[in-house]
């Protein structure tokens, strides 16, 4: 059988007699990273990948043959967040307007991206799809990342690409947490006002770093590392989601919207 990529990693690791934390410690990284790399259950970073070709002196082989490379389709600033997505072991997210990215199907991904201004050319569109629905790859682990979405009700009553894409993605999200793989819930129309309100939110918790936090606006996002502002943005999500209907209760009305569409397809 042909060795994978996290297969190969491993074995030039052990022949160096070395550990995941002795690797990670040598290339500048997590090893909780190091660990998903060999288990194949997330791809390193171009960055990362000089870094272990560097630490394990192995030319430019885990640069060359990195898996899921993907040219272009992020935008500069959630690069490095996206990095930080792959490594998680807990994320919540909160969206405002839009279904958070790799819960999105590929046709709701679609009419996002499509909706951008300044339109892109038809190649890098479908850049970002692509690397939108990779994303979603992290799903594919039973377990690890544990998922929390946290909804606005804005984000599924407004008919992002027509009734048939919404009562598919609703339909996307709906079996997600009927199997268990994320939590949802949904902030109803008519709840206090609170912070979240400013923007899209995401909360990353690691196996062996600090948590972060990212919030986005329009063409823009920054990654807060500072213990104070994670907690001040811990504590606003908290709040919302205090806010917010339960998880079951959250289920019904994503299927209730998602029969309305379909009575309108």
């Amino acid at each position: 059988m042909a060795k994978t990529y996290g297969d190969w990693l491993k074995e030039q690791r052990e022949a160096k007699g070395w550990s995941q934390q002795e690797l990670a410690d040598a290339a500048v990284m997590s090893r909780s990273l190091i660990t998903a790399i060999e288990t194949g259950r997330r791809y390193p970073s171009e960055a990362d990948a000089k870094r272990l070709d560097q630490a394990l002196g192995t030319g430019d082989v885990l640069t060359t043959f990195r898996p899921n490379q993907v040219t272009g389709g992020v935008a500069d600033w959630f690069e490095k967040a996206q990095e930080f997505e792959q490594q998680a072991v807990m994320i919540r997210e909160f969206g405002l307007s839009y279904v958070p990215g790799f819960l999105q199907t590929e046709a709701y991904a679609t009419v996002v991206i499509d909706a951008g201004y300044p339109r892109e050319s038809e190649e890098e569109r479908h850049k970002t799809v692509v690397t939108r629905l990779k994303r979603s790859e992290l799903l594919e682990d039973p377990v690890t990342p544990a998922v929390w979405a946290l909804l606005d009700e804005a984000v599924i009553r407004r008919p992002m690409g027509g009734h048939a894409v919404m009562a598919d993605q609703l339909e996307h999200i709906i079996r997600l947490a009927e199997s268990g793989r994320i939590r949802v819930n949904v902030l109803e129309f008519g709840t206090t006002p609170h912070p979240l309100l400013d923007g899209m939110t995401t909360l990353m918790w690691f196996e062996d770093q600090p948590p972060i936090a990212y919030a986005e606006g329009i063409r823009t996002g920054k990654i807060h590392d500072s213990p104070a502002m994670v907690e001040e943005i811990q504590g606003a999500y908290d709040l919302a989601l205090s806010e917010a209907l339960p998880l079951q209760q959250s289920l019904a009305l994503l299927r209730a919207v998602a029969e309305e569409y379909r009575k309108h397809d």
